[in-house]
């Protein structure tokens, strides 16, 4: 590798007089990025891949290209006059009491609380609800540095034994810990290498897990292929844990196991992509007795709400993309035999149980209804909401009289409900205390037209009194893939860039979840430019309608909806003043290759399947689409270090292909974290760094100014 360019601090002057002329610091040198000749060959055409060598995370040569990237990045971030005033206006912003809805386990109700700006989340309980709160388990205390996470529990049925799963750095690889809940004890060595899984008890005596073997390689990027479904019995060694099912045998890439609520029976459900599973039961009366097949092939999706005797509930879109709740006798258990219990409507369905009854959580226009039925699928009634918003946690016990659900919007900060599950009154159990009014803001949702005449939903949040003048800086995010539904939901950090006179908008654009399968299915293999075109439409409709001008326009996104930034920005280089493209799938022919993306080829396809696939996915994937001498917006690709789910590999090549070739002043920046994954986990001063440095490189270059009055 050739000479690493020092970064200059003193770039420039940026004046904060408003009545003087901002002069814009300018990247004189970016860190060299060496070439090698590799080339790959599809279907008879050859394409180049100079920076392949970035692919190994293992290399000392891609350890000095962070470092030296960083060096760049951090030297301009730091060197933006308003960038810590951000930073302080976020922490106080931060700084206020945060928890989750109680759920009752054994004789203790346990809440996840955050009395601020605590990195991690800490989980109290106490006995009964006006019982004495104790601190059960804190992982701020798992690593010094807090990048060690709490990242999932399971409690025994009778709360007595709880087993969690830590993640290390944010990687998606989990060690499990089992834990007595009465002295807090650790029963047993951890379980380790579990990988993208649940925790699901067998009674008290073991449970189940799914994982991985261990890759040849880089544990990071590797290629995973072959998921597994164990038995762990407590109180032995994890060498002699039981395969259940998977491994070469009935070779499937997803695999979760979940024991029934009355512990009769073990539900499989087997997966090769994201979308469609197949469906198996065991009954656990014997760990040797036969898997029974439900529901076969991968075409549909079916997951068992409940069993009640021999009737098993099963969600699932099957002959209904918007989805449906049916019942199947578990002698029978074939899907010819499925009959309806929640017949599926114009609206998306998803279920859920608590006190006898099933809660219907209906999607309508991106908004939440609830209804509540009995288990023969009689409505009792339509719960009545706090608002229009966003809903969720209607999920309790069969015993539990009340359950706990959360509330939110883009003005309204999430709050926990009790609801009495037979009198179907709401009260407010807990809302949280923060320096916000939500009279100050508004948020209008609209319907524009995408490039086929689609009609696409976008909410757009704004302070009231905005003036549709082309002036205000506005961030549109997204994210359209793998049926993921953008609903409405509260966010302290985007306070700063509202309170600022920003405009936040969100599309919710095909491919995701909000219209059911039909919608996610317009936006997949062949059909993905649907989802770019939604997108630029949204953009182009804020534009035409007044709110903010490309100069002022900043576009995000993340992992998918990285992708979805990386192939705007290279299609529609002039549409946008900023681009964050965040822990994106940039190398559209080779993210198969890496941990578990070939998952993601229900959504995506891949460059094996077929020519016509392969330039397909040549034609927008953002690392081979960046031109040579083509003036791209001020973009901050952000990464970390330890994401085993997109590599970061993939944003490397994009930096370096977007500093290699982009014309004009504005920086290219990559923002690499360190010991942080994907996201999940991540402590919280390292996301308010992160978000102050998102928000100052956005104002710096669209020649804003936050904060002018305290400047």
């Amino acid at each position: 590798m050739k000479k690493i360019w020092a970064f200059p601090l003193a770039l420039a002057i940026f004046a904060c007089n408003s009545g003087e002329k901002n002069q814009k610091m300018e990247i004189q040198n970016y860190p060299e990025t060496a070439k090698v000749d590799t080339v790959d060959t599809y279907f008879g055409t050859e394409v180049p891949d100079p920076y392949r060598w970035l692919e190994d995370d293992r290399s000392e040569q891609t350890a000095e290209w962070v470092k030296a990237q960083n060096e760049v990045t951090f030297g301009y971030l730091n060197n933006i006059p308003f960038r810590d005033k951000i930073e302080e206006r976020l922490t106080e912003l931060w700084n206020y009491a945060k928890e989750s809805a109680p759920r009752k386990h054994g004789d203790y109700y346990y809440t996840y609380k955050n009395d601020g700006l605590q990195n991690q989340w800490v989980v109290y309980r106490k006995k009964g609800l006006d019982g004495e709160e104790e601190v059960f388990l804190d992982p701020n205390t798992f690593s010094d540095d807090a990048t060690t996470s709490l990242a999932g529990t399971s409690f025994t049925k009778d709360g007595s034994l709880l087993a969690y799963s830590i993640s290390e750095g944010g990687s998606d690889w989990r060690k499990v810990i089992v834990m007595d809940t009465e002295d807090k004890s650790i029963v047993e060595d951890t379980i380790r290498n579990v990988k993208f899984s649940g925790i699901s008890w067998k009674g008290n005596e073991g449970f189940f897990y799914s994982s991985y073997d261990k890759p040849e390689g880089s544990e990071l990027s590797a290629k995973t292929q072959e998921h597994k479904l164990y038995y762990h019995k407590l109180n032995t060694p994890q060498s002699e844990d039981l395969l259940i099912f998977g491994g070469s045998e009935t070779p499937r890439r997803y695999i979760g196991g979940y024991v029934s609520d009355d512990g009769q029976y073990l539900f499989i459900s087997a997966a090769n992509s994201t979308s469609g599973n197949e469906l198996y039961f065991k009954n656990l009366s014997d760990l040797n007795n036969p898997i029974n097949v439900i529901a076969s092939g991968f075409n549909s999706e079916h997951s068992v709400l409940d069993n009640v005797g021999g009737r098993l509930l099963i969600e699932t879109n099957l002959n209904a993309p918007n989805k449906r709740l049916v019942e199947v006798d578990v002698k029978k258990p074939s899907t010819d035999n499925y009959k309806d219990v929640i017949p599926e409507t114009e609206n998306v369905l998803n279920v859920s149980t608590a006190g006898g009854y099933i809660f219907a959580n209906y999607m309508v226009d991106v908004k939440t209804e609830i209804h509540q039925f009995d288990y023969e699928g009689n409505k009792v009634r339509q719960v009545e909401l706090p608002g229009i918003g966003s809903a969720g946690g209607f999920g309790a016990e069969k015993e539990d009289e009340k359950l706990y659900y959360s509330f939110t919007s883009f003005t309204y900060p999430s709050a926990i409900f009790e609801y009495d599950i037979e009198e179907g009154n709401s009260e407010l159990y807990w809302k949280p205390e923060i320096d916000f009014n939500p009279e100050d803001y508004e948020t209008e949702q609209v319907f524009y037209e995408s490039k086929d005449g689609t009609k696409i939903p976008m909410f757009i949040t704004y302070k009231k009194g905005l003036e549709k003048n082309g002036k205000n800086p506005t961030e549109l995010y997204a994210y359209g893939g793998f049926n993921v539904s953008l609903r409405p939901s509260f966010s302290v950090a985007r306070l700063v860039w509202l309170e600022n006179g920003g405009i936040y908008a969100q599309p919710n654009l095909r491919g995701g979840g909000e219209y059911g399968e039909q919608w996610h299915k317009a936006g997949t293999k062949m059909q993905k430019q649907n989802v770019f075109d939604d997108f630029i439409a949204a953009a182009e409709y804020l534009i035409e309608e007044g709110y903010t001008s490309s100069d002022k326009l900043a576009i995000s996104g993340g992992s998918n909806g990285g992708l979805l930034v990386g192939a705007t920005m290279t299609q529609r280089p002039d549409l946008m003043q900023v681009a964050f493209p965040a822990v994106g799938v940039m190398d559209m022919l080779r993210y198969h290759t890496f941990t578990a993306g070939a998952g993601w080829a229900y959504d995506y396809g891949t460059s094996e399947d077929s020519k016509e696939m392969f330039e397909y996915l040549y034609g927008y994937s953002p690392v081979h689409n960046v031109k040579e001498g083509v003036k791209y917006p001020a973009t901050m690709v952000t990464t970390a270090d330890h994401d085993d789910r997109v590599v970061p590999a993939h944003s490397f090549k994009f930096a370096a292909e977007l500093q290699a070739k982009h014309a004009g002043g504005s920086p290219v920046l990559i923002r690499i974290e360190t010991n942080a994954g994907h996201g999940a986990g991540k402590p919280t001063d390292k996301i308010i760094d992160g978000i102050a440095d998102k928000y100052a490189f956005a104002w710096y270059n669209m020649a804003e100014i936050p904060f002018k009055d305290e400047m």
